[in-house]
């Protein structure tokens, strides 16, 4: 059977736009009457195709225009009809250029007063931030729907949270102009609102959509919801999810989501034993939610059972479930079952290898984030500034140079040091290697440091025991408006107790209580007291042990014991002895140091009870070790130790 092509004698650039475009081998399948003249470029159809943007012409999107259903189109349709689909790609691909030339042929061609392609014109300049020609187009605009002002109103804040509000000023003017709003109308508003974090407006528009009879539809409801649920309203939230009487799978996703988002895992969990009560199946959404809470919350066996649910429904092939099956896992510390799920995998993205070399990287593993990260490479993938920033701790924690000076490389070649993140690991990680020249060259190249930049420098110099430089650093962090907080003092007292500057320690003791508020803990005490008996005021420490609003920690107890056996002063330590093994009764670090307090005054039969004690209640004690880097390898060592071929 022969299809009849209807063939015009004036040509049209986006007829030709057309054809050029669909020669896909399905069509030469179809006989034709008369044999159709397609071009072999399109870049060379027409004087005014030329004038197009190369980047629509050259898109992906391009190379697939969609063939009218109806092969009887006049020379006006076919320019519409291109037109329109263009418009399409340059709103979706920000191509301004593109949507700005469109326009003009549809004003050359008299088909700018159509409302379908007003609206798309509109939609183009409001995806691409020219807001300014976005409402000149509007008001000589004659006639206007509810699309013309959905796209405004939900579009016109682009990212920018000054703009959020020219969506509710154009909302009063469409209520003005008597026009009907849709469930697209309030829930492009009450996205506004979350991205504002603008509650009160939210509530008025739910009056509004009460008022109004759209509380019913699933679509509003899932967007006040949502509204709530990161408003942290909790009880608001599943109040409109329980008014709706026919929910969607979307209503439970984000019923779901908003407990998961605001630490309510039971919660969460019993309104997906709802849903699968009313014969509702979760699905890509759903699980990654469940997931992320299990990770959180460390519910490693309820995990495992929506693991199971999981590969019932076959979404363990899916990359978003798969990779929160990961998370899971490796947050649970199960990192062999996180490696497992993740070599299970059909298909991985970077999201996926990030969270598996984080996950190695978080419980210590750094040798196999490394390797992993080598993997990805080789698979063509890059990761980003989270991973880089995992790997670069891990590399710390091991102290291994090399590896460190070539994911500094990395981040280098790849603009990747403009993360404040990835800075701070760098100056961590080669602080750890030993290198305080390398994390001062890093923290040299931040050119906006904040508290977590200045805190990794300072800790860096005490660190290597330069504790006078750290302390000088610390009071440059102050001089440029940086608010100290508790961790960038307990970091600068530790400076001072290494290097046994007293007076120093003190001043930064009453500067955070006093001056800055800072309740201190019993991290910033054990540093005090630690200073303090470094010194040989025993008396001043004993004093502040005992003073202490709350109840000293382990550390606390160990750092007087241990500057009570510097100097010689058994006597003052034994009720802190007595007290720490009470404390923590089964660290055999503890008794280690009880019994080395009484055999250092040569009290023999107080070491071996404290040993008996150690054997009754410990297990075996791991011995200390020390490791270096030779030739790119890493080799551990322990006291006395003669098994190392060198």
């Amino acid at each position: 059977m022969k299809c009849e092509v209807h063939i015009f004698q004036r040509s049209s650039p986006f007829r030709r736009l057309m054809i050029s475009k669909c020669r896909a081998p399905s069509i030469f399948n179809v006989g034709f009457k008369r044999q159709l003249s397609i071009p072999p470029n399109l870049s060379q159809t027409s004087a005014i195709v030329r004038k197009l943007d190369r980047s629509i012409l050259s898109s992906p999107l391009t190379n697939s225009v969609p063939i009218p259903e109806s092969t009887h189109f006049n020379e006006s349709q076919y320019d519409q009809y291109l037109c329109s689909y263009v418009l399409k790609i340059s709103a979706k691909l920000g191509f301004l250029r593109t949507g700005k030339q469109v326009h003009a042929l549809m004003i050359k061609s008299g088909s700018h007063n159509k409302l379908s392609l007003q609206n798309q014109t509109l939609h183009v300049y409001v995806k691409c931030k020219e807001l300014n020609d976005a409402e000149k187009l509007f008001d000589e605009m004659r006639v206007r729907n509810v699309v013309t002002w959905n796209t405004l109103i939900c579009d016109s804040g682009c990212g920018f949270k000054s703009s959020l509000y020219l969506g509710f000023l154009y909302f009063r003017r469409m209520l003005v102009d008597g026009v009907g709003s849709d469930h697209i109308t309030f829930n492009g508003l009450l996205r506004a609102c979350v991205e504002l974090d603008d509650i009160e407006v939210g509530r008025q528009l739910h009056c509004f959509i009460v008022k109004l009879g759209f509380v019913l539809n699933c679509f509003v409801s899932s967007s006040l919801v949502d509204l709530y649920g990161k408003c942290h309203l909790v009880k608001d939230a599943r109040r409109v999810f329980d008014e709706v009487v026919c929910r969607d799978l979307v209503l439970w996703n984000v019923m779901v989501s908003c407990y998961v988002l605001n630490c309510l895992a039971d919660e969460a969990f019993e309104v997906f034993n709802l849903m699968r009560s009313e014969g509702v199946k979760g699905d890509e959404f759903t699980f990654p939610s469940l997931l992320n809470s299990c990770g959180t919350f460390g519910s490693f066996k309820l995990g495992k059972q929506i693991h199971g649910l999981v590969i019932k429904q076959s979404l363990d092939i899916d990359v978003l479930v798969a990779s929160a099956l990961v998370d899971t896992y490796a947050k649970n510390g199960y990192i062999e079952n996180a490696r497992k799920a993740f070599d299970q995998m059909t298909a991985k993205n970077v999201v996926t290898w990030n969270t598996m070399v984080v996950g190695y990287g978080r419980h210590g593993y750094g040798r196999e984030a490394v390797r992993l990260l080598r993997d990805m490479f080789e698979e063509n993938l890059y990761p980003d500034e989270l991973s880089v920033a995992s790997i670069l701790r891990s590399c710390g924690n091991l102290s291994i140079s090399c590896e460190t000076m070539q994911v500094h490389a990395y981040v280098v070649k790849n603009g990747l040091q403009a993360f404040l993140s990835i800075g701070n690991s760098l100056i961590n990680a080669y602080s750890k290697c030993g290198s305080i020249a390398g994390a001062f060259q890093c923290f040299s190249s931040v050119t906006y440091p904040d508290l977590i930049t200045w805190t990794s420098i300072i800790g860096a110099f005490a660190f290597h025991g330069l504790s006078e430089k750290s302390i000088e650093t610390f009071e440059k962090m102050m001089s440029q408006g940086v608010r100290p907080d508790p961790v960038v003092f307990l970091v600068v007292l530790s400076a001072c107790s290494h290097g046994g500057l007293v007076n120093e320690g003190i001043h930064y003791f009453n500067l955070m209580t006093n001056d800055y508020q800072i309740v201190p803990d019993s991290e910033h005490y054990t540093c005090l007291i630690d200073v303090l008996g470094r010194a040989g005021l025993l008396d001043e420490a004993s004093n502040i042990l005992a003073s202490m609003p709350i109840e000293p920690s382990s550390d606390t107890l160990a750092a007087f014991i241990g500057a009570c056996k510097m100097h010689g002063n058994v006597g003052s330590a034994e009720w802190a002895a007595e007290k720490l093994l009470e404390l923590e009764p089964g660290k055999p670090e503890n008794y280690s140091l009880v019994s080395n307090m009484y055999a250092s005054k040569g009290r023999w039969s107080d070491v071996v009870r404290i040993r008996k004690m150690m054997r009754d209640h410990c297990d075996y004690k791991v011995p200390g070790s020390s490791w270096m880097e030779i030739t790119g390898g890493i080799n551990t060592f322990v006291s006395s130790d003669k098994s190392h071929p060198w």
